[in-house]
């Protein structure tokens, strides 16, 4: 435990088995599959950002890493994933020795961060997306929060604000003469180009009324929507201020037999919408806040007569939610859209009853957003909650994050193995980057997000883990060299609240065990906590496509297959039966994730289901109900 310590430290990373199988057929006989999970913006005490590019192989990719072959009478370095020799480039070649190594190449530095020079993202966006149909109190409590929280964001930050209730306001904050907003009809479905082009921020040019026809015409796009939809926090305080201080309930009567009249989904299509044009590929956050359930337009979850009924789990099995269907469709084009200009979208939702989070889950999990479900806007735990989004650095903290904002954005994950083994899939707050031909790092085996070695992950901070699955693909009969080794290099890029954009490179090394007689070296590597994640990971997706029975079925299985495989026992002699220790909790991580809100449904309503990677905070359960959400939070931020 103590390597697997010092690994995740310096590194970020643990791994369910830390000497693999070299085949492809003993690898499905260690029955919990081999992976890792990978915390990209884990704290680590090597050295500041490096300001400068980094060094790539030429063949496959790779960044210059420790457990790359030097020559220093010729100046080149062999890459340890395609066996390829690069030639150092000028700067580095004059001033290498076995005495002075760049940061990249000394033996500790497994893990190390760039600063690229070659390009600034600009300052990160910040939309609040505001539900109006709240009791007073409630909404008088929102906008303080929301208040409150333009003090927590620096300075050079853009912010933008939309209200929605029957219809959707896009208020104008860079007019300062008087409150001025453009109005979306909540029942329509509006494109973005539709979005673009009502608001006037088109990135196709527009020719004016009675401009002369051989004038250039006006550029939309982010030029226009920055200064008029959007603003730096600096210069807009005092008018979003203003405008939440003069925002009242949505005028719209409802009956006492029906609900208000809530339009979430075209709220959403058109702050997505103006974040497309405004801040393509991005940093930018959609932070909606909502109090109730859509009941008009697109992405409905309930109609406004309160006789129909929430769904729920049983209305859902038997197809008996009308509109689940079309909902969740809706929301899942908007989570593509978002994710493919790595924006955020993230919901907080405070109210007695449902808000939609089981359609909308595909819009916060695919972009790496953060879901708070609360009871009331009222509550010290919800601002707090929201208050933690925004931590910052410590102002004294060494290095260049101090005082910065502790999230990133606009991230993006890239897994590059050496040839024995391919990349399967990864399950996570995260939308896979499938390009039209697969690399030579993907495996033919698909688990969870698979079919790349890259990811899209928007969102993302010192918690945010995705599980990486691994395929061993090497089938040769021969015996592997026991010299020979494995290597995975993790690169991700993302854009940092300063502006800038960083990539943070991370190179494992490990061993194979060549001799299939012997799985003793297998056992002894076993990581029996990451394991129980990367299991519990795969149990959960498989949720959603197959019946939870099933999935505790081959839960129970795998278990009855691992002991069997690894424990000592004699036939028909239960009381001989024994664990190595390196397994001995196993069994209770799976006994527990059994019966745990992630597999089991009883006692819990589809949105306190949905989105299990992204609903990190949870205000409406009680303390024994968080018991299990808890500790696996501190084994690791894992859950």
């Amino acid at each position: 435990m103590e390597s697997i310590a010092a690994q995740e430290e310096r590194d970020g990373v643990r791994l369910s088995w830390n000497v693999w199988p070299s085949s492809r057929l003993e690898a499905t006989r260690i029955v919990v599959p081999i992976g890792a999970l990978y915390t990209p913006l884990k704290p680590i005490a090597n050295p500041p950002p490096l300001v400068y590019d980094p060094i790539r192989c030429n063949g496959c990719g790779a960044l210059l890493n420790p457990y790359c072959q030097v020559d220093f009478r010729t100046k080149l370095w062999t890459c340890p994933f395609c066996l390829g020799r690069n030639h150092f480039p000028p700067h580095y070649a004059e001033n290498i020795t076995e005495s002075n190594l760049p940061a990249e190449l000394i033996p500790q530095f497994t893990t190390v961060e760039y600063e690229l020079q070659t390009r600034g993202a600009g300052p990160p966006v910040f939309l609040f997306v505001v539900d109006t149909c709240l009791p007073e109190s409630e909404l008088d409590s929102l906008k303080d929060s929301v208040q409150q929280t333009l003090n927590l964001l620096p300075e050079d930050a853009l912010v933008g604000l939309i209200t929605f209730g029957a219809h959707v306001l896009v208020h104008e904050i860079g007019f300062g003469e008087c409150h001025k907003a453009v109005a979306f009809k909540g029942s329509k479905d509006y494109s973005a180009q539709r979005v673009q082009e009502l608001l006037h921020i088109s990135n196709a040019p527009r020719q004016q009324a009675g401009q002369p026809a051989g004038q250039q015409p006006q550029q939309g796009g982010r030029a226009t929507a920055i200064g008029k939809y959007l603003m730096t926090v600096g210069d807009c305080s005092f008018t979003v201020e203003s405008i939440l201080e003069d925002l009242g309930r949505d005028p719209w009567p409802a009956p006492a037999d029906q609900r208000a009249a809530r339009c979430t989904g075209a709220a959403l299509a058109v702050a997505v919408g103006l974040l497309e044009a405004a801040a393509p590929r991005q940093g930018a956050r959609a932070m909606l806040f909502v109090g109730g359930p859509p009941t008009v337009g697109p992405g409905m979850v309930v109609d406004k007569a309160r006789s129909e009924d929430m769904r729920s789990h049983q209305d859902i099995v038997k197809g008996a939610a009308p509109h689940l269907k079309a909902a969740s469709a809706f929301y899942a084009r908007l989570a593509e859209r978002a994710s493919a200009n790595a924006h955020v979208v993230d919901c907080f939702a405070c109210s007695l009853d449902q808000v939609g989070l089981y359609e909308m889950r595909s819009c916060v999990d695919r972009t790496g957003g953060v879901a708070i479900l609360g009871d009331s806007f009222t509550q010290s735990v919800f601002k707090e909650s929201l208050r933690r989004v925004f931590r910052r650095h410590a102002d004294d903290a060494p290095g260049p994050n101090a005082g910065h904002l502790v999230m990133g954005f606009a991230a993006t994950l890239e897994c590059i193995t050496s040839r024995e083994f391919k990349v399967a899939g990864a399950i996570g707050p995260c939308a896979a980057l499938k390009t039209k031909v697969k690399t030579a790092y993907v495996s033919e085996t698909e688990i969870g997000q698979g079919g790349t070695n890259s990811w899209s992950i928007g969102g993302v901070d010192p918690s945010t883990t995705i599980a990486i699955y691994f395929d061993v693909t090497n089938s040769s009969s021969e015996k592997m060299p026991s010299h020979k080794r494995r290597y995975a290099q993790f690169l991700t890029s993302y854009q940092h609240a300063s502006g800038r954009t960083r990539l943070r490179c991370t190179t494992l090394c490990g061993a194979w065990q060549p001799d299939a007689g012997d799985a003793a070296p297998v056992a002894r590597s076993f990581d029996q906590e990451a394991a129980a994640v990367l299991v519990a990971r795969v149990a959960v997706h498989r949720t959603e496509t197959e019946e939870v029975p099933d999935i505790l079925r081959w839960v129970d299985r795998s278990l009855i297959r691992l002991c069997a495989k690894f424990a000592d026992y004699r036939k028909d002699d239960a009381s001989s039966f024994r664990l190595p220790h390196e397994f001995s909790v196993y069994p209770q991580f799976v006994f527990n994730l059994r019966r745990s809100q992630f597999l089991q449904l009883f006692n819990s309503s589809p949105d306190e289901a949905s989105s299990p990677w992204a609903a990190r905070v949870s205000t409406t359960r009680s303390p024994d109900e968080n018991r299990f959400g808890d500790a696996a939070d501190a084994e690791g931020r894992y859950t």
